[in-house]
């Protein structure tokens, strides 16, 4: 082998531990982890990344090699500190999806399902439309650079074969976890609890006129409401759903400090 490739081996095996950690991130993180987006590209962009952590700490591989036992540990380690660092995104994004599953069963779309590009699976319409809102405010306030930022600053508190995250940090990941429903129901509110009072008036319509077709006029009379008052709505969901993100993006930041 050439004298200028003797180290090649050796430097592409570290190159392929530094890109463990964010394509970890990148597969539960909100964007990257759509199906839409290949997986050539994630891979450039993990690389990319690793690379840029690569100058903030020096990584000392195993003597064994990643196949060995230390090494399969080491890239264990590695994985669940990137799923950690993209879930916690992903959480606050969920966010969205679920404010729009609160809003359509209330307005009577919970059976207008559609194919959900993120996931592949069938998701409700209006949770469709608010995961696509939730993906250009990512991507608006710079979500997406954030989490590659949060990722780099990781290494520096839990560099690979060091420190990981304690059990305080997974605590915090899943009590926020609780928190996605209180989030969802927040941006929902607006639209949610209006809806609930053209509910109620239909009940007393009801009550008061038997012979009414409540279904012929309800959810007609339900879905326009929800229309209406969505399009009234939209730019103060769009600050909770903002907020959501934050809220995981500072959650991602404080478990890379360990």
């Amino acid at each position: 082998m050439p004298a200028g490739f003797a180290d090649l081996e050796a430097q592409l095996w570290l190159w392929l531990l530094m890109m463990v950690r964010p394509g970890a991130a990148f597969l539960a993180a909100p964007i990257f982890s759509a199906a839409a987006v290949p997986v050539q590209l994630r891979l450039v962009i993990a690389l990319a990344v690793g690379m840029a952590a690569l100058g903030v700490t020096p990584v000392t591989m195993p003597a064994d090699g990643l196949t060995s036992v230390v090494g399969l540990m080491l890239v264990g380690g590695e994985v669940l500190v990137g799923l950690a660092l993209g879930f916690a995104v992903q959480i606050g994004f969920a966010a969205a999806m679920l404010a729009g599953e609160a809003i359509g069963n209330t307005m009577g779309l919970g059976f207008a399902g559609m194919i959900d590009p993120a996931s592949g699976a069938s998701s409700p319409a209006l949770g469709q439309f608010l995961s696509v809102l939730g993906t250009f405010l990512f991507l608006a306030i710079g979500g997406h650079l954030m989490l590659a930022s949060i990722i780099v600053d990781s290494y520096r508190a839990m560099p690979p074969g060091g420190a990981m995250l304690s059990r305080d940090a997974l605590n915090g990941l899943v009590m926020f976890g609780g928190n996605l429903f209180a989030m969802g129901l927040t941006i929902a509110l607006p639209v949610g609890f209006s809806l609930v009072l053209v509910q109620l008036v239909m009940a007393v319509l009801a009550r008061s006129a038997p012979a009414l077709n409540l279904f012929a006029v309800g959810l007609p009379a339900a879905l326009m409401a929800g229309i209406v008052l969505l399009a009234i709505s939209v730019p103060y969901m769009a600050d909770g759903i903002v907020s959501a993100l934050e809220a995981g993006l500072s959650l991602s930041r404080r478990l890379a400090g360990g």
